[in-house]
């Protein structure tokens, strides 16, 4: 029993201990802050490091320097570009984006930030970067929580078994329910970066075109529905071609298939950028039919859909599927 128990509480020390050597070496690491000067006008160029809500930043120069920034109500949040740029919403600026802001210092060393500019490349590969970060973020700390809660019933069963050593095996048993109670939930842990399919979908389309159809929509539609209706999944669009036209062509032409049903599923049902995986025009590669007749081709004008889950959140996972036909 006592055996049992040291190499359990070994098990949570040696868990604690690694994650206090990486929270040391994060905060030696750590840059030097800016206390902003009230009133004064700042312009920042940099990358943001963290995101402490929807509305506040920390912003680090190319010097190393962090700034703590709040983005006003107000404020212009565009990317650069010739004629102006697209507006976005502050819920669109994630870590890693490098941008550049421009505005006041506060009475509590914060710029109020009153203008944002940055290149959507920069945005497209922060937010993906994000799509990853954010869910492992997410696992740390449960396993934290976790390692806390089993230290905690480690220490219980140590009181058990001192005051009562007539009750040993009453407490071995105890202390290997928790044992297994522990196993299962690191291997939850270990599962969640294991994706499952859930459902798919295909979606067809007339000759040389990249516009959805109503049976289309109408499949993209079931697709959201089950999506949004789960926990912890992705959205993976890839896009096919028949053999018709040149191989360029057809690359081009599916990625633009793949293209037209992710801005569907964006725009129409608001299916975060995070859950969407990139998509991919695989040309007149991977055909599922005969390219030689006329349904084969039909056929192979598609765009698959696949709604991934992970299996560390979602334990029971039935495969549906759905087709739209076009002629």
């Amino acid at each position: 029993m006592y055996k049992k128990l040291s190499v359990l509480f070994f098990a949570i020390m040696l868990s604690a201990s690694a994650s206090f050597a990486q929270q040391t070496a994060q905060t030696g690491a750590t840059a030097q802050t800016r206390s902003a000067v009230s009133g004064q006008k700042y312009k920042i160029k940099g990358i943001v490091v963290a995101k402490e809500d929807n509305n506040t930043f920390v912003v680090r120069d190319d010097v190393g320097v962090d700034t703590r920034v709040v983005i006003e109500p107000n404020a212009s949040i565009k990317n650069n570009a010739f004629l102006g740029g697209d507006k976005f919403p502050v819920t669109a600026l994630v870590r890693g984006l490098a941008m550049e802001v421009e505005g006041r210092g506060d009475a509590s060393g914060n710029v109020m930030v009153s203008k944002v500019r940055f290149d959507k490349t920069s945005l497209r590969t922060a937010q993906a970067i994000d799509t990853r970060v954010t869910p492992a973020e997410e696992r740390l700390s449960a396993a934290e929580q976790n390692a806390e809660r089993v230290s905690g019933q480690i220490d219980e069963l140590m009181a058990i078994s001192n005051a009562a050593k007539g009750g040993a095996k009453a407490a071995q048993e105890t202390a290997d329910a928790a044992v297994q109670g522990v196993n299962a939930t690191n291997q939850r842990i270990t599962d969640m970066d294991d994706y499952v399919v859930q459902s798919t979908a295909t979606v067809n389309f007339k000759v040389n075109s990249a516009k959805l159809s109503d049976e289309g929509k109408a499949a993209l539609d079931q697709v959201a529905t089950a999506a949004l209706a789960a926990k912890g999944y992705m959205v993976e669009v890839t896009g096919f071609a028949s053999a018709e036209g040149s191989t360029q062509k057809n690359k081009t032409l599916s990625e633009r298939r793949a293209q037209a049903v992710k801005e569907y599923l964006i725009e129409n049902h608001n299916i975060p950028l995070r859950r969407m995986s990139t998509s991919y025009g695989f040309g007149e590669l991977q055909a599922v039919a005969d390219n030689t007749t006329r349904e084969g081709r039909e056929q192979n004008r598609r765009v698959e859909v696949k709604l991934l889950v992970s299996r560390g959140i979602n334990q029971t996972v039935e495969v549906k599927s759905t087709t739209s036909n076009e002629e």
